[in-house]
């Protein structure tokens, strides 16, 4: 199964350059950054790009009822972001989410040469991801309920008489007891947004119950073995203590791909 690995977009633009070049290095088939708020998950990407200049760059997920199709086409221009390696995440949250999906992955195929990649959490979306993306983006999921996720992907592309599109799943990885509370911290704030809310309900899990923390490198190599053929990639989303270059090319290093 191949890995990726993915920062926080605001993480200081040294720690990105740093981290995705050892990334690439390390053998990572991918590099990611998120898009949080009035944090331009795009401009990070350009960062990443100039050292990563190999493997496949994603943004997950850049969301529709924020910033709309021609606003990103725009960004990938303006960042001169390489298409031929681009995962342009995309998302949006109820209400009226499936059609806003649905319409804004037409609109950006229209004007963009790339891969669009759409963020599904719900059972709809995981199904109309299916019949339009070329992938698809998990995340906050234990491996059980990834796998039952693909599983309705799969029967959406079915539906639609085309091949699957390749499936990711974000899992965040902590090294450390720093690193560890600040997992506990995030996952309280993803518990807080509805959405979210009912997806941990609907798990029956706690959101640290879908992350990957170990006090050492060896007992987090042994921790992400369960996600082994769950999804075709597993998109390592650093949690650190204080988001500095030691700390994340320790990570980096402690997951790399075997």
């Amino acid at each position: 199964m191949a890995r990726g690995f993915a920062l926080f977009a605001a993480t200081p633009a040294d720690v990105v350059r740093a981290t995705a070049r050892e990334a690439e290095a390390l053998g990572y088939t991918s590099f990611w950054v998120n898009h949080p708020g009035a944090t331009d998950g795009l401009a990070a990407l350009a960062v990443a790009a100039g050292e990563a200049r190999r493997i496949e760059l994603g943004v997950g997920v850049i969301p529709l009822h924020t910033r709309g199709p021609e606003s990103i086409v725009q960004g990938v221009r303006a960042h001169r972001l390489p298409l031929d390696r681009l995962l342009l995440g995309v998302g949006s949250p109820n209400p009226a989410a499936l059609a806003r999906v649905r319409e804004g992955v037409a609109a950006l195929r229209a004007q963009l040469q790339t891969r669009i990649v759409v963020a599904a959490l719900g059972p709809r979306m995981c199904h109309l991801a299916g019949e339009i993306a070329d992938g698809v983006l998990f995340n906050w999921l234990t491996p059980q309920h990834a796998r039952a996720s693909a599983e309705l992907v799969r029967a959406g592309a079915a539906a639609a008489r085309r091949t699957p599109p390749k499936i990711f799943a974000y899992v965040r990885i902590a090294l450390g007891a720093p690193a560890m509370a600040r997992l506990d911290e995030e996952g309280a704030r993803y518990a807080s947004i509805p959405a979210y809310k009912v997806n941990f309900d609907r798990m029956g899990v706690k959101p640290v119950e879908t992350a990957v923390a170990a006090n050492d490198a060896d007992g987090l190599r042994r921790a992400l073995a369960k996600w082994d053929g769950v999804v075709d990639e597993i998109v390592l989303r650093a949690i650190t203590a204080h988001d500095t270059i030691d700390e994340n090319l320790a990570l980096v290093r402690a997951a790399r791909p075997t």
